[in-house]
């Protein structure tokens, strides 16, 4: 299904989306058949080992983009717009070519960013836009939405950007009820994250999902794996055979 297609998927079966940063992942994914893999500038936290995305840049956005698209034959792939890379209409379409040059098919923007996303969408690129909290910006990371004229903002930003013709939004840390309004209230699906069942999709981070992070435990997170001691069991059988002598074995020796 092409980008532009997902706004007929409204109110119909739930959309699927995963983040992916290297192609090994994203071809077991694109074999799962979901309905999008997302390249996230999260990959600055999760890949990186930083505290926050804001460090980012195009050049590793690109980089990982092509990587991912290697692996997805099938699935579309979304990249993020990194911080600044989105400042004005001129660069933020020069940017969002490169990355569709690096195998995306859209991209996703932060925030209600007017002049940004008319560009882009005239240009031909299709955008999700990303409403509630927003990684590249907030000062901390907490559920956004709770008083009400913080959840009338988030409602009009949502209105505003479907509005201009995105083809999903993605809701981050806001209560279940507002989400629920939201989705209710656009034309564009919603895919959450810790905004509740009443998305038109869900996404999270792969590395999250595979419980290779025991110390990331946002509410919102439901593991379904536990891929950080499957791996720190065979490293350690590993190291335990490498230094008893039991590898390599005949069997694993050329001859």
């Amino acid at each position: 299904m092409k980008l532009n297609e997902f706004r007929d998927r409204k109110g119909k079966e739930k959309i699927v989306m995963l983040t992916a940063y290297d192609s090994q992942i994203s071809k077991i994914i694109d074999q799962v058949e979901i309905d999008m893999i997302l390249v996230g500038d999260s990959l600055g936290m999760v890949f990186q080992g930083r505290t926050d995305t804001r460090s980012v840049t195009m050049r590793d956005m690109i980089y990982h983009t092509q990587a991912v698209a290697r692996g997805a034959k099938r699935t579309p792939v979304v990249a993020d717009m990194p911080f600044k890379s989105d400042s004005t209409p001129f660069i933020a379409l020069r940017n969002a070519r490169r990355l569709v040059e690096a195998g995306a098919e859209g991209v996703k923007i932060e925030g209600r960013k007017t002049d940004v996303i008319e560009a882009l969408i005239a240009g031909g690129i299709p955008v999700m836009a990303h409403i509630g909290l927003l990684p590249q910006t907030a000062e901390a990371y907490r559920v956004m939405g709770k008083t009400p004229e913080d959840a009338q903002k988030i409602l009009q930003d949502a209105l505003h950007l479907d509005e201009l013709g995105v083809f999903s939004m993605v809701l981050e840390s806001m209560p279940e009820g507002l989400a629920k309004e939201i989705t209710g209230a656009v034309r564009a699906p919603t895919i959450g994250i810790g905004a509740g069942r009443y998305c038109d999709g869900q996404v999270l981070v792969i590395n999250d999902l595979l419980g290779l992070d025991p110390t990331f435990t946002p509410k919102y997170l439901k593991r379904y794996a536990n891929l950080y001691q499957v791996i720190s069991d065979a490293v350690g059988a590993f190291k335990r055979d490498v230094r008893g002598g039991k590898y390599p074995d005949q069997e694993h020796t050329y001859h």
